[in-house]
C-alpha cells in the first residue's frame, strides 16, 4: 500500500487505467449534470430581508430579537401564509395524503428561514420556485407579523385598561363619598373652611367680649364637634384627588397605546425577486461527485493492485 501512495506510482497508475478513469469521470460528470437538472431537482429562488423589531416591550428573559423570531415562527403566520398562498398545491405536496399537515410544516420549514444576526437583526429568507412569490412571501409574513404583536400589545392594553377602569371606579366613588360628606357638613353644620372660620370665631370672641351672637355660637359648636372630622375630609379629599390625577394620567397612556397602530419593524434591505436560482448549485454538485467518484475509484483500483498486502490470495495460488 505505501507502494500504491508512491507519487511515481500513482502516475504509472493512472496512465494503466486512464480509459476506464476517463470513463468513470465523463460518465459522472453526465449523470450528475443529469440528475440535477430542473427534471429531477426543482429549481429555488431565494429572496431575502433583514429587519429590526421595534415599538415593542420583551417578554420575561428573552430579548426583543429572540422574542421577534419565537413570533415569526408562530403557527398562525404559518397557516396564514400557508393559505394565503396555496402552498400545499404551489409546492406540489399531495393533498390527499393523511400527513398532509406534516409533509407542508416540514417543507415550510425548509423553505422559510428565520435567524438572528450578530448585531441583534432578524433575516428572513425564503426560497421558493417563483422568485416573485419568494419576495411576497416575506412581505406578507411581515404584514402578519405586525398584525400578530398589534394584537398582543393591545391585548395586554386591554387587560391594564380593565384594570385601571376598576381602580378608577373605585377611587371615584370613595372620592365622591368624602365630597358628599364635606358638602353635607358645609351645608348642615355650616362649616366650609375650617382654619379661616376658626380664625373668624376668634377674632369675634375677641372683638364682643363676652356678648356673643346666637350664630356665633352655633357656629363655634358646629367647629368643636365636626370641625377635625372636616379638617380631615378636605386632607383625604387632596390626598384621593392627587392619586386619582395621577392613576388617570397613567390609564389616559394605556389608552394611547392601546390605539395606536405602529409598525414593528424596521426593514434594513428589502427583500427583491431573485434573478437567478439559488438551488441547487449545479457546478458544485457536478464536482463533489466527480471528485468523490475519482476518489472512490483510485482506491478500488488501489484494492485491485495490491490484493497481496491485504492476503487476498490469486486463483492461480489458490488452484
Amino acid at each position: 500500500m505505501d507502494k500504491f501512495f508512491n507519487s511515481r506510482h500513482i502516475i504509472e497508475i493512472l496512465i494503466k487505467w486512464r480509459i476506464p478513469l476517463s470513463l468513470v469521470v465523463v460518465g459522472t460528470v453526465v449523470c450528475s449534470a443529469f440528475f440535477s437538472s430542473p427534471l429531477f431537482i426543482t429549481p429555488l429562488f431565494k429572496s431575502d430581508t433583514i429587519i429590526y423589531p421595534s415599538n415593542i416591550s420583551p417578554y420575561s428573559d428573552e430579548n426583543v430579537t429572540e422574542q421577534s423570531v419565537e413570533v415569526l415562527q408562530s403557527r398562525d403566520i404559518r397557516d396564514s401564509i400557508v393559505k394565503k398562498y396555496n402552498l400545499v398545491q404551489h409546492w406540489e405536496i399531495d393533498s390527499t395524503s393523511k400527513i398532509v399537515k406534516t409533509l407542508i410544516q416540514r417543507a415550510y420549514k425548509q423553505r422559510v428561514n428565520f435567524s438572528t444576526t450578530p448585531y441583534e437583526a432578524v433575516k428572513i429568507e425564503v426560497w421558493d420556485p417563483d422568485p416573485e412569490i419568494a419576495c411576497d412571501i416575506i412581505n406578507s409574513i411581515l404584514d402578519y407579523y405586525n398584525l400578530k404583536v398589534r394584537k398582543l400589545q393591545k391585548d395586554k392594553f386591554k387587560e391594564v385598561l380593565s384594570n385601571y377602569d376598576f381602580v378608577l371606579a373605585k377611587k371615584k366613588a370613595y372620592l365622591d363619598s368624602l365630597k358628599a360628606r364635606a358638602d353635607e357638613l358645609g351645608t348642615k353644620y355650616g362649616i366650609l373652611e375650617y382654619s379661616n372660620q376658626t380664625r373668624e370665631i376668634m377674632r369675634a370672641y375677641l372683638s364682643l367680649g363676652k356678648t356673643y351672637s346666637p350664630e356665633v355660637l352655633r357656629l363655634k359648636k358646629n367647629l368643636e364637634e365636626k370641625g377635625v372630622e372636616m379638617l380631615l375630609l378636605r386632607d383625604l379629599i387632596g390626598m384621593e384627588a392627587g392619586s386619582y390625577s395621577n392613576m388617570k394620567f397613567d390609564a389616559d397612556k394605556a389608552l394611547f397605546n392601546f390605539n395606536r397602530n405602529y409598525s414593528y419593524v424596521n426593514i434594513l434591505s428589502k427583500p427583491l425577486p431573485a434573478d437567478k436560482k439559488s438551488y441547487p448549485i449545479r457546478w458544485l454538485i457536478v464536482s463533489l461527485s466527480t471528485i468523490t467518484t475519482f476518489v472512490l475509484a483510485l482506491l478500488i483500483i488501489g484494492l485491485i493492485e495490491n490484493r497481496h498486502f491485504f492476503n487476498i490470495p490469486s486463483r492461480k495460488h489458490a488452484g
